[in-house]
């Protein structure tokens, strides 16, 4: 029987609630805001086309996961990870030199606005949406990101996790924990997925971008900790330790006003857009810059120089 635009109406009534999550779902199996979207948009539409079938023999929101997780498997086939420069190779030895160039062959892991998740997904995620552990799940295999996922964000039941998989309750606890012992090998530090600091981020993202904006080296000194990281994709050199970052961004920033910053945020942790004045004087999108704050301190920098990704936050390409 043809739906009828009640069944319409009602499902997206019913539906709609979970967008958001399963948005942030999508971009922790993917590393991409661009897919994510668009796996959520086909994750609705074989949803809508199974709704007569659901019949509410689990869940709603499992449902959907369910839905969701393997529209992401499937696109995951033959796809290479997502990395950061720092998943790539070591650290850059010559912060005075020019960069080499942005490596557009690299499909890199991109940033997610706060602003398209709700609040309470970024409070109960407990820190799975930061970016050094999106980076991290980037290196498992797309079965064990989805058992490590559903189980410990998620916190699907075992049986839950293999009905979906179409595989044993025991397989998908070998896979977890083969998820788990790989991703120890390759996730940051426990320093680096602590929780939000919330005024205190804030504080420490104000004097960030007040030092870059006045030019000011110095105050970036008492900023950053002695085994800060800095990095810039697309392109493949990244700088650790405070010596050598300082030493990339004196090449770089001269006189006050050449910079504009304005705050946001991304996953779930303190950002902001750069702008830089142009030699006709405009100032132009530069980057999305997210901070991972310790302590009170910045302990990595990853500046993303896509001014598309400026737009996706919501800025305008240029300033007036």
């Amino acid at each position: 029987m043809p739906a009828t635009t009640t069944d319409r109406d009602e499902f997206v009534r019913l539906t709609d609630p979970y967008r958001r999550e399963l948005l942030a779902h999508c971009y922790r199996m993917l590393g991409s805001v661009d897919e994510a979207e668009d796996l959520v948009q086909e994750t609705y539409l074989r949803a809508w086309r199974s709704y007569d079938g659901y019949e509410g023999r689990a869940s709603l929101r499992t449902w959907l996961h369910r839905i969701a997780t393997n529209t992401c498997l499937t696109a995951l086939e033959g796809r290479a990870r997502r990395p950061l420069p720092s998943g790539l190779g070591g650290p850059s030895q010559a912060p005075e030199e020019p960069l080499r160039g942005a490596a557009t062959d690299v499909p890199w892991l991109q940033p997610l606005p706060d602003a398209l998740v709700d609040p309470a997904t970024v409070v109960a995620a407990r820190g799975s949406l930061r970016l050094a552990l999106v980076a991290a799940l980037q290196h498992l295999p797309a079965r064990q990101r989805a058992v490590l996922i559903l189980r410990d964000v998620l916190a699907w039941r075992a049986p839950e996790v293999a009905a979906l998989l179409g595989t044993s309750t025991a397989a998908v606890k070998s896979t977890l924990q083969r998820a788990r012992a790989r991703l120890d090998e390759v996730a940051p530090e426990e320093d680096l997925v602590v929780e939000p600091g919330g005024a205190a981020d804030r504080e420490v993202l104000d004097r960030y971008m007040a030092a870059f904006e006045h030019a000011d080296l110095d105050a970036l000194v008492d900023l950053l900790q002695d085994g800060v990281e800095l990095e810039m994709p697309p392109n493949l050199e990244w700088f650790r330790g405070r010596k050598d970052v300082l030493r990339f961004l004196q090449a770089r920033v001269h006189e006050e006003g050449g910079l504009r910053m304005l705050p946001t945020r991304a996953n779930g942790q303190p950002a902001l857009v750069m702008y830089a004045r142009g030699v006709d004087g405009v100032l132009r999108a530069h980057s999305v810059q997210v901070l991972t704050v310790v302590d009170g301190t910045v302990a990595r920098v990853t500046a993303f120089l896509d001014v598309e990704q400026v737009v996706r936050f919501g800025f305008p390409r240029v300033l007036s």
